[in-house]
């Protein structure tokens, strides 16, 4: 694994990181991975345990702004996701 920052770093980012809601986690990943370039988006997923599809569509949702306007206001995500409901 290349490292872009030194122990230190990683430790302050994790633990900021971890403070964030779940929206605000995806898209600082997102923008660290960007910062970084060629390698960054395995780094990223490998720093944060996340998972590189999730950290992909996070890139999308930050550099699209027509998806991240599809995100209500106090929502962590866009509607039409997770379990559906039962009907019955």
């Amino acid at each position: 694994m290349r490292d872009f920052y030194s122990q230190e770093a990683e430790e302050l980012m994790t633990t900021y990181y971890k403070s964030l809601s779940e929206k605000d986690r995806r898209h600082y990943a997102a923008l660290e991975a960007l910062k970084l370039g060629r390698g960054g988006t395995n780094y990223i997923s490998w720093l944060f345990r996340l998972n590189k599809k999730i950290l992909i569509k996070a890139k999308e949702e930050l550099t699209s702004p027509s998806l991240l306007e599809q995100i209500p206001v106090g929502k962590q995500r866009r509607p039409g996701g997770g379990r559906k409901k039962n009907e019955t």
